[in-house]
Parts: structure tokens; C-alpha cells; sequence
């Protein structure tokens, strides 16, 4: 049979369908094997998908649609010619050899540059080809990072005007009633994360408590380290990575904060270890990449460990695996300037710390007010599973170590 039907890949147990999200060969298209033809969201992260054999490939699915997993998206006639026509190449080869010669280096920088889904799309916003980028990603992969650096550098359109024209231009009354409205699909992700949303509001008992922490010793700590430790490792000393190994020793001494409800509701799973999801904010929505057995890790390996995934996840190469799982949540909205939140749970887990800004505020110090870095910790857990006590227990432990990291080195 010449014709053969391509059909959605089993991705992952939890995931039942995915939405095309960008065609990279238009209908009648010669496509070799394993060449990449088009992407796909799903519930998690963007995959590649590449044809299962040369030939010319129709599209039965468009850029937008939802489609189950053993769907049929494209069809491939493998009987189909290569039309590339090699003879003509030859023949203009023979005529201009240095013209040729520089498609095909195109062609062959375009391969080895072949962007992330989040850059390609980033790519399509701003309007550049991938010979306008310089790659830094692994395999000379074109990053998001990649691309929004050679959008900087791109020379910015203006448009000159008279000053007769300007003057006319300002003495014109604005038009303010013109008011516009745009209806666009939701992303896969973003419909995702809505409906998780929802989900562990109405189908977990969330309640959450709050505590404050003295960031003092944290940040005499990092100031006084910081240049050995990069020197050393090669990285910052950063919060998150305190905060994790902090989090990780109470969840071995409280292993109820760590444990989920199994999806019949009648029995609790425990984990032995902590693997801790970072919330990261990508340009398509939150994704909560596992860091592995945090507990076992040391502050160095879960630095890099940290900034590995972010950089995956915010690239969209995260993959189906290093998505699933995790046992506990932290997610920080100091970067973004918040002070105080309520983070939701992120389910089938039971808690989620949320770190705040760091605001200098006059505090009590045995007896005398003093200006101190504070932090607002908010805990949001289930309490079907972690009772209040526990959970501000949980929270006093982390404090603790927080306000004196002395503490966490000597597993005191």
C-alpha cells in the first residue's frame, strides 16, 4: 500500500488528547524519514513529531484542532516522487557553483539550528528566519532565549514624519470610542491548568496558614559565599535551592505533608522521598517540573538541578517524563513582586508552599523594633489528609531552618 495513515502516538498514560500546534510541511510536500513535520500540545509539554516514512504528505488535521490520541492527523503516498529535481541543481550548480553553494549552507544551518516549539513560535511573532539567529541551545538548537536576543538586535522601523505633519497630528481630537475585542483559542496548557484549578478547588478540603520568616542569615550567608561558591561550582547560590533542601528534611520528618490521597479516596500513598515540583512560568502557562530526591541532593546539585529544568521548561523541551510525578510544591511569587498569596494545591498532592517578597519591615527583636528582610510563607494543604496542627508544625519547622540555615547543614 503506497498511502499510509499517520495517527496521534500514545504520549502518556494521562493523556487522552492533543491539540496540532504548528504544520512545518504544507500539503504535497516531499518529507524524508524521521524528518520533523509538525508539533503537538499536550496537557504537559510540546512534542515533535516526525514522519514515519519518506514520501508526499497530505494534512487531514489543521493547525488548532484537538485530536485523540490514535487519531488520524496526516497521510503519507510513499510511492510519491522526490520532487527536489537534483538534475536542475546540477545545473544551476554548473552555472552559478557559489549561489548553490550558499542555499545549501542555508539549508544546512537551518537544520542544525532547528528551533524549540517555544522559540518557533517566538520566531513566527517576530518575524525571523533561523539564519538570522544565533543558536545556543544543545545540538545547535534555537532557544527562546536565542531568539529574543536576535529580535534586539533586529534595527527598530521608523517612520519619519514632517513637523508640519507632527504638530497636525496632536492638535487632531482622539478618537475614544474606538474600542476593540479579539476571541482566541485557549492553548492546550492553558486549558490544562484551568481545569486542575478548578479541580483542587472543589474537590480537595484546601485551607492554607501563614507564617512570616527573617531572610537575615539567609542573605548574610549568600553575600558572604556567593563568589566562592560560584567560583567553585559554577553557579549562583540562590533561594529556591534553601528553600527545597529545607522543605525536603521536614517532609522526611513529617511524611504526611508528603503523602497524596490514591484516586479511589479510601487509602493515603506515602513517598520515602521528596521530589519537589518548582513552579516555573514559561510563555505559554505554568508548568511544575519534579526536582528529584531533593532530600539526597547537596545545595550545588540542586542549583544546577533548579536551573536546568527552568531552562528546559521555558525552552518547551521539557519532556512527558521529566513532567510527571512530585511530591510536594513550591512556588515563588516574590519574583514577580507578590507579598502575600494563597497558592492552590497542585493535585493529586497535598501541600504547596508559596514564597513571597522579601520587604524590609519593622519587626520586634527581643524588645526593641528593628527594620529585618521579611518574608510571607503560605501553606496550602488538603485537609482531608494534614490536619491544621500539622500543617503549621510544618510550617514552624521550616521557619526554623530558614531563620537559621546552620541548622539545615547540620541536620539538626
Amino acid at each position: 500500500m503506497s498511502v499510509i495513515e499517520l495517527k496521534v502516538p500514545q504520549i502518556g498514560e494521562a493523556v487522552r488528547e492533543v491539540t496540532v500546534n504548528t504544520i512545518l510541511k504544507p500539503n504535497g510536500t516531499y518529507v524524508e524519514r524521521d524528518e520533523i513535520i509538525c508539533t503537538f500540545d499536550s496537557d504537559k509539554a510540546s512534542i515533535d513529531v516526525p514522519a514515519e516514512q519518506a514520501g508526499a504528505i497530505s494534512w487531514v488535521a489543521q493547525e488548532g484542532d484537538d485530536l485523540a490520541i490514535g487519531a488520524v492527523f496526516a497521510k503519507i503516498d510513499t510511492a510519491a516522487a522526490n520532487t527536489s529535481q537534483p538534475k536542475a541543481a546540477e545545473q544551476v550548480a554548473k552555472v552559478e557553483p557559489v549561489k548553490t553553494e550558499s542555499v545549501q549552507n542555508n539549508e544546512q544551518t537551518y537544520a542544525s539550528n532547528h528551533p524549540s516549539p517555544a522559540a518557533r513560535k517566538l520566531m513566527d511573532e517576530k518575524q525571523l528566519s533561523a539564519q538570522q539567529i544565533q543558536a545556543s541551545g544543545k545540538d545547535g538548537r534555537i532557544t527562546k532565549e536565542d531568539v529574543l536576543k536576535a529580535a534586539q538586535n533586529q534595527p527598530a522601523k521608523t517612520e519619519v514624519k514632517s513637523q508640519t505633519t507632527a504638530k497636525t497630528e496632536n492638535l487632531e481630537p482622539k478618537n475614544l470610542t474606538t474600542r476593540s475585542e479579539r476571541v482566541e483559542k485557549m492553548s492546550r496548557m492553558r486549558r490544562t491548568i484551568a481545569k486542575r484549578l478548578v479541580s483542587a478547588k472543589n474537590n480537595t478540603a484546601m485551607l492554607t496558614t501563614f507564617n512570616e520568616a527573617d531572610m537575615t542569615a539567609i542573605m548574610e550567608l549568600r553575600k558572604k559565599y556567593q563568589d566562592d561558591f560560584l567560583a567553585k561550582y559554577g553557579i549562583k547560590l540562590g533561594f529556591m535551592s534553601i528553600f527545597a533542601k529545607a522543605c525536603a528534611k521536614v517532609l522526611m520528618e513529617m511524611p504526611e505533608v508528603n503523602a497524596q490521597i490514591t484516586e479511589d479516596g479510601n487509602n493515603i500513598k506515602y513517598h520515602d522521598y521528596a521530589d519537589i515540583s518548582i513552579a516555573v512560568s514559561t510563555p505559554t502557562g505554568l508548568v511544575v517540573p519534579p526536582i528529584r530526591n531533593v532530600e539526597k541532593q547537596t545545595l550545588p546539585e540542586l542549583e544546577k538541578s533548579i536551573a536546568a529544568v527552568a531552562k528546559k521548561a521555558r525552552d518547551g523541551a521539557l519532556t512527558l517524563e521529566e513532567m510527571t510525578g512530585g511530591t510536594f510544591t513550591i512556588t515563588n511569587g516574590g519574583v514577580f513582586g507578590s507579598m502575600m498569596s494563597t497558592p492552590i494545591i497542585n493535585e493529586p498532592q497535598s501541600a504547596i508552599l508559596g514564597m513571597h517578597a522579601i520587604i524590609e519591615r519593622p519587626v520586634a527583636i527581643n524588645g526593641q523594633v528593628q527594620v529585618r528582610p521579611m518574608m510571607y510563607l503560605a501553606l496550602s494543604y488538603d485537609h482531608r489528609i494534614i490536619d491544621g496542627s500539622t500543617s503549621v508544625t510544618f510550617l514552624v519547622k521550616v521557619k526554623k531552618l530558614l531563620e537559621d540555615p546552620t541548622r539545615l547543614f547540620l541536620d539538626l
